[in-house]
């Protein structure tokens, strides 16, 4: 097993097999700064992971899907498992669309105990947002052993920084 495969291994440990994963998001905000700047926008959502992927249940009139659909390039971090990674964000739809079935279940499975109070089905803004990730630096056991990770090709990123 090679690194990339070790690495992602442990990502379904740490954050897979259904649960409630809470993650920083970060995003480009749609106005510069006072300053003429990009400002980048961070906040905490909960997510479900599968795959490489992570899933997030929210409405598509939020700032973050706003954001995301004019700059689909986000940023992800997990500080609790020392997993940094960028990726690429996507509005799936609304919840109930037959092609989000699947999905939606494991979304309301794995947010079980808060999902009905905070999200609305019957508003077609209640949708699912999808982060591919792209590349990721795991970090096992502060530096012991870094995983740098490219997912488009699966494979080991070998002269790479923390993403």
């Amino acid at each position: 097993m090679d690194d990339f495969q070790e690495g992602f291994k442990l990502l379904e440990e740490k954050f897979g097999k259904g649960k409630d994963n809470i993650i920083s998001l970060a995003t480009i905000a749609t106005q510069q700064s006072d300053n003429n700047l990009v400002r980048p926008v961070v906040r905490g959502v909960d997510a479900l992971y599968e795959n490489g992927v992570f899933y997030i249940s929210t409405n598509s009139k939020s700032n973050k899907m706003i954001q995301i659909e004019k700059n689909p390039e986000v940023s992800i971090c997990s500080a609790t498992e020392m997993f940094t990674a960028s990726g690429l964000g996507k509005n799936l739809g609304w919840v109930l669309d037959p092609k989000n079935a699947d999905i939606r279940l494991k979304l309301r499975k794995a947010f079980s105990t808060w999902y009905d109070m905070a999200n609305n089905e019957n508003d077609e803004n209640c949708c699912i947002l999808e982060i591919k990730l792209v590349k990721g630096t795991l970090n096992i056991n502060h530096w012991e052993k870094l995983y740098h990770m490219d997912f488009i090709n699966k494979k080991e990123m070998k002269d790479s920084g923390i993403y």
